[in-house]
């Protein structure tokens, strides 16, 4: 991976992931399938700067998350995460 590259922080992710999560997922806490880190996904390092979002472990680099939309489909791979746990009862609290 290239130093140069820029990144945003997981909460860049937000707009596209809620065309397909009813719950906001950058609050998820997460498993990175390479190093193990737990981590909330806003800390996760988020590249737009290729088709679709790319979400990489903060601590190793590890690829996270991939999400594309082509032509109305969307395209998700979660296989670098090893899972997402949500609070549904924080978030339901939140929206009220």
């Amino acid at each position: 991976m290239s130093a140069t590259m820029n990144y945003l922080d997981g909460n860049a992710a937000a707009g596209e992931l809620s065309r397909i999560f009813a719950m906001d997922i950058t609050s998820a806490e997460g498993q990175c399938a390479n190093c193990g880190a737990k981590r909330r996904f806003a800390e996760a390092h988020v590249y737009s700067n290729c088709p679709g979002l790319v979400a990489r472990c903060a601590l190793c680099g590890h690829v996270l998350l991939r999400f594309a939309n082509v032509r109305g489909r969307v395209f998700l791979d979660l296989r670098g995460t090893t899972y997402l746990r949500v609070d549904a009862a924080k978030q339901e609290e939140a929206s009220n």
